[in-house]
């Protein structure tokens, strides 16, 4: 592979803003210096741009092998790169479910043919699979999730005593969706006595309540404290829950990380009105107080990571009542442009950005040589234009199920190329397909 030199480049990279070139040779960077001279190298001429790493988004559902109708691994991991994401952690609710060893093996194959992202996928626990996941190997799998709320199928995980046997026995992250069942089904029950099927959507977290998510968080992460397992709790979506998260240590010290999600930190429930099912996710988007703490714990590093929980339904699915329609939206095209933004309103800096959509995935699940702009790392890069405004609309959403919850939203940053592996595979609306993403691999012993 020949020689590449971004040149002129706004590096942001482990806290630090400063101008500079980077040298890509194959797929690593070989050197980073305020001024690189290369005869053999292609040049990427980057004045007035941005350089970031490859963002990792820890937590997507893209829908494959089984619920290819909403979306697959080609069409998702394209609109991801397009999107500034590199790398990213796939969930285990396909159909079927990835809670057997076999059937993980047959998602890396297809992922290995069609993902234009690198990728890795979680293994899935249930009440019956302890040997199974026993047998996951720490150095090439995310890690192991775990539904403590409802999910499809038997993936919620409700046997208190199989859950402790499963904190006990893996040295694996494990990484939990947090909601009580019991209490979100007596909720909804005392709303279909009320309202029939036709619950208004204002009413979803008033059922997936702080309550639920709160109880099941605390238990979650007194068990890992009790059997000292490594836990990463997801998408917190309230004030309380925050409450339950350390910043006094460094997070390589941590046992126990958390993530929020983009949809959390943009909408809030004033917008159910206009936006109604097409932002009903699980856990719920809550109200403007419990935004304003996310982001307060966000930036006070008690919330570790921004992701995007992409799970994409179709818009047929969407657009039923409340009962019957499916919690879940794409994101992945738009997340780091929704960062951006926030950028923009002086809510959160660059190298803070950085950080936790970059770094600290990088960090938390001990990805070998990605989240960051060193020598010796892959070149997983992204070039972003800060005063370059794009609006979202049909015709550029790249998601298979052709809508967004940004839609007709105007973004004032654009992504205009995305590296992989070196490989320049996103340029200015320009996808090379000819060249897939790598298995993500981990530092664990």
């Amino acid at each position: 592979m020949a020689l590449q030199l971004i040149k002129n480049a706004i590096i942001v990279n482990e806290g630090k803003t400063f101008k500079g070139d980077v040298l890509i040779d194959g797929n690593y960077i070989v050197d980073i210096a305020p001024k690189i001279t290369n005869t053999k190298a292609t040049i990427i001429n980057a004045e007035g741009l941005h350089l970031l790493p490859g963002v990792i988004d820890d937590q997507v559902h893209f829908r494959e092998p089984g619920l290819t109708h909403k979306a697959n691994i080609a069409t998702e991991s394209k609109a991801a790169v397009a999107g500034g994401i590199t790398s990213f952690i796939e969930m285990p609710n396909t159909n079927p479910q990835t809670v057997t060893q076999k059937k993980l093996d047959e998602k890396f194959e297809i992922a290995a043919k069609t993902s234009y992202a690198n990728y890795s996928f979680m293994f899935g626990g249930t009440n019956n699979n302890l040997e199974e996941i026993l047998k996951t190997n720490p150095k090439n799998v995310a890690g192991i999730k775990l539904f403590l709320g409802s999910s499809t199928g038997n993936m919620l995980v409700d046997n208190m005593e199989v859950l402790e046997k499963i904190f006990s026995s893996t040295n694996m992250l494990i990484a939990v969706h947090c909601e009580d069942e019991a209490t979100i089904k007596r909720n909804l029950k005392n709303h279909i006595d009320q309202y029939g099927e036709a619950i208004p959507i204002e009413k979803h977290p008033v059922i997936r309540s702080e309550e639920a998510c709160y109880i099941s968080s605390s238990n979650a992460i007194a068990l890992a404290k009790k059997t000292g397992a490594r836990l990463h709790v997801f998408h917190i979506s309230t004030a309380k829950e925050t409450e339950l998260f350390r910043n006094d240590i460094p997070l390589e010290e941590k046992q126990i990380t958390a993530e929020v999600c983009i949809h959390h930190l943009w909408f809030d429930d004033s917008y159910y009105k206009e936006k109604g099912t097409f932002i009903k996710w699980n856990p719920a988007v809550k109200t403007a107080a419990d935004k304003k703490q996310l982001w307060k714990a966000l930036l006070d590093d008690r919330l570790d990571i921004i992701a995007t929980d992409h799970a994409p339904h179709t818009l047929e699915e969407k657009n039923q009542v409340y009962t019957k329609a499916p919690s879940g939206g794409p994101l992945v095209q738009h997340a780091l442009p929704a960062m951006l933004e926030f950028y923009k309103q002086g809510k959160i800096s660059l190298e803070k950005i950085t950080e936790k959509m970059c770094h600290n995935p990088s960090k938390i699940f001990k990805i070998e040589k990605r989240g960051f702009i060193k020598k010796g790392f892959y070149a997983d890069l992204v070039l972003v234009d800060l005063n370059k405004s794009w609006t979202v609309t049909k015709e550029n959403i790249l998601y298979k199920c052709g809508w967004s919850p940004f839609e007709n939203t105007s973004f004032s940053s654009t992504v205009t190329h995305t590296f992989v592996n070196g490989n320049l595979i996103y340029n200015n609306g320009q996808f090379n397909s000819s060249i897939k993403g790598k298995r993500l691999l981990f530092n664990r012993s």
